[in-house]
């Protein structure tokens, strides 16, 4: 009889949420819709959710027409893909890619939901680094977008070890299914390895400071596995930085060391050059590909491309500047400051 007395939802104590596991409101939006509009209209994204950057600049880009196809080569949450979709009104297909297998399914669930059947949208589990295999099989696109930001669903969970402000597993990586973790990498690299990381990957200037704390702690035993201890780790690091400094400098060595890590662990540097060269391959003539990016490293090697392959005539155009999100949006989503936004057309 116990077994079938119906249980509970538990409920968080206080006014509040604190943990990620209990803010189920915000992790529900179809069903606390109010939850999540209060919490994006005091500047936060809500938990386990994601707000598409520059959507209004990405569709007035791209100019999807019905029965045009396209690809997004990051679906993430899927907002800008559902925006996509609606352009088509029916009438055309885009495919959709991702390598995080937790996150993709809940999006491919909701846009279904939404929806959009298999017939305007399809999904593939492969790395965008892979865009010639997709075309293989789909054939070539008359729009293309990435959007290289980590998703919020991924920096809010704990348990993927993205953030440095929550306690986690130093994992770091966007298919936790397969590779090594953060932690793993950090024991198996050389100090001059890891202090190389952190300049080439986000020109992190404290970084012989942070590498020999992180590797002497380790050496002592330290198993620098969580995201706890390496920020512990970096603000030890930082000691001589004067009182009235250390705080930001703290929390901007914190992003930037974390950043250099996923970089490294998920190779986004080499995923991207392996996708600028064959974006060319997979756009139909007058094809638009959109790209956006999160840190200076990746908006230079964009940058680069774009500019050589338009001198070479591949493309036909190319943005002359980068574009950026405006000021509204970036009080809205605060996350959003830091985007650019590059572009090219087919010849």
């Amino acid at each position: 009889m116990e077994e079938n007395k119906h249980k509970r939802r538990v409920h968080y104590s206080g006014k509040y949420p604190r943990k990620f596991e209990e803010k189920y409101k915000e992790r529900d939006p179809e069903k606390y819709a109010d939850t999540v509009a209060h919490v994006i209209s005091k500047g936060s994204t809500p938990a386990g959710m994601h707000i598409s950057i520059m959507v209004k600049e990405i569709l007035d880009f791209l100019q999807i027409q019905p029965g045009q196809q396209g690809l997004d080569c990051t679906l993430g949450y899927g907002g800008h893909t559902s925006r996509m979709l609606e352009q088509l009104r029916g009438d055309g297909c885009i495919y959709g890619l991702d390598i995080d297998p937790i996150e993709s399914k809940k999006t491919v669930e909701r846009l279904r939901k939404a929806g959009f059947s298999e017939d305007n949208f399809k999904f593939r589990l492969i790395n965008f680094a892979n865009i010639d295999k997709v075309a293989e099989e789909a054939g070539k696109f008359d729009f293309v977008l990435a959007d290289l930001g980590v998703s919020s669903m991924q920096i809010d969970d704990p348990s993927r070890g993205f953030s440095y402000k929550i306690d986690g597993p130093l994992d770091l990586r966007l298919d936790p299914e397969h590779g090594e973790s953060a932690a793993e990498r950090l024991h198996n690299i050389t100090k001059e390895e890891f202090i190389g990381m952190m300049i080439e990957n986000s020109d992190e200037p404290y970084a012989q400071e942070i590498a020999e704390k992180v590797f002497n702690l380790m050496k002592k035993g330290d198993p620098m596995d969580t995201t706890t201890a390496l920020r512990k780790a970096i603000e030890d690091a930082l000691w001589k930085v004067p009182k009235e400094e250390k705080q930001d400098a703290i929390k901007k060595s914190c992003a930037r060391v974390f950043q250099a890590l996923r970089i490294d662990v998920n190779s986004e540097f080499e995923v991207l050059y392996s996708f600028l060269e064959k974006l060319p391959n997979v756009l139909n003539p007058c094809g638009r590909a959109a790209i956006l990016t999160f840190h200076s490293g990746e908006d230079r090697l964009v940058k680069k491309s774009f500019k050589e392959l338009k001198k070479a005539g591949i493309y036909s155009d190319v943005s002359s500047d980068v574009i950026r999100p405006s000021a509204e949006e970036c009080r809205i989503n605060p996350r959003s400051k830091s985007t650019k936004m590059r572009w090219a057309v087919r010849s």
